[in-house]
């Protein structure tokens, strides 16, 4: 007979980051996405500073200078443009550009298009009518074509680029929004608070919108790429942010003339656009394996085959 000891603690459970770790490692192309990642965010960050003002520091003597070189500084590894700026640290500030106005443009629509669909699922009267419509209205022009439209109508600026993404991808956050809470105001806990003596602003906000947001934050997510994706076509088009400031689309247009004689100045920065969404598309699709529990046996799957 075996006795156990009061003194004898059970093991305690791991928690919530060291398992999410624990998956990450067993999918080693999602553990590259998110290294990737990190080193994107820490280069938007930590890089302005970094490099200084080596990215608008004009340097005629280097003008199309093909990457590799040896013969000037490290931060001339990557090639010059036609005015003599490094590539690479024009790489490093125009990151900072890019999630900033990707990171502003998810943050308001999740906002703006959350609330909305909190309301338009909530209430049955006739506003709730109304925001549908309005999501519809919005979903009927293409989101390029539209943007297009409002940039070209108010002038490129940073706060007219965030304010036309934010428009163009709001709708999902609606319909997302609504399509949850049209099922959770039914649930028992709702009934429960509504008998208390809760109101409906009480309810959206205390009861509804935290079981909610997990789903926005997954959708905002998979939608970061799409955001950066846009945005470096409006720069592109010349509808983006105006120099001196500049993106990584801005980047790939000022190349574009150059391809046959000097590819690199438009290839970095396309390589860095397509990498970095290439990247959250595959963190996306682990999120989603990890989130749902009948799909999970696949990471499973992925450390046996590893072993």
């Amino acid at each position: 007979m075996t006795i156990i000891s009061p003194d004898i603690k059970p093991a305690a459970a791991p928690g919530a980051s060291r398992v999410l770790l624990a998956y990450l490692r067993r999918d080693r192309l999602a553990l590259a996405a998110a290294i990737f990642l990190a080193l994107f965010v820490m280069a938007a960050i930590l890089g302005p500073w970094l490099v200084g003002d080596a990215a608008s520091r004009l340097g005629l003597r280097q003008r199309n200078l093909a990457p590799f070189s040896l013969e000037h500084s490290w931060i001339y590894f990557l090639g010059a443009d036609t005015l003599g700026r490094p590539l690479l640290a024009r790489l490093i500030v125009g990151a900072q550009s890019t999630l900033g106005i990707a990171a502003a443009a998810v943050f308001s629509s999740m906002l703006i298009g959350g609330t909305l669909g909190l309301i338009a699922g909530y209430s049955e009267r006739w506003y709730s009518h109304m925001i549908l419509r309005l999501a519809d209205v919005v979903m009927s022009f293409p989101s390029l074509l539209l943007a297009l439209i409002v940039l070209y109508t108010l002038g490129p600026s940073i706060t007219n680029l965030v304010i036309v993404l934010a428009i163009t991808r709001m709708p999902i956050y609606l319909r997302t929004a609504r399509a949850e809470v049209l099922e959770l105001r039914e649930r028992m806990f709702v009934s429960a608070a509504r008998s208390m003596g809760a109101g409906p602003a009480r309810i959206l906000l205390k009861h509804i919108a935290p079981l909610v947001l997990p789903t926005l934050i997954t959708i905002a997510a998979i939608d970061f790429a799409t955001v950066i994706l846009s945005e470096s076509a409006l720069s592109f088009l010349g509808l983006g942010i105006q120099p001196p400031d500049f993106t990584w689309g801005a980047m790939v247009a000022n190349g574009r003339g150059y391809l046959s004689t000097a590819w690199w100045i438009a290839f970095w920065p396309g390589l860095a656009i397509m990498l970095t969404t290439l990247s959250l598309n595959i963190l996306s699709n682990w999120a989603r394996t990890v989130a749902d529990p009948q799909q999970r046996w696949r990471l499973q799957t992925l450390r046996k085959a590893a072993r």
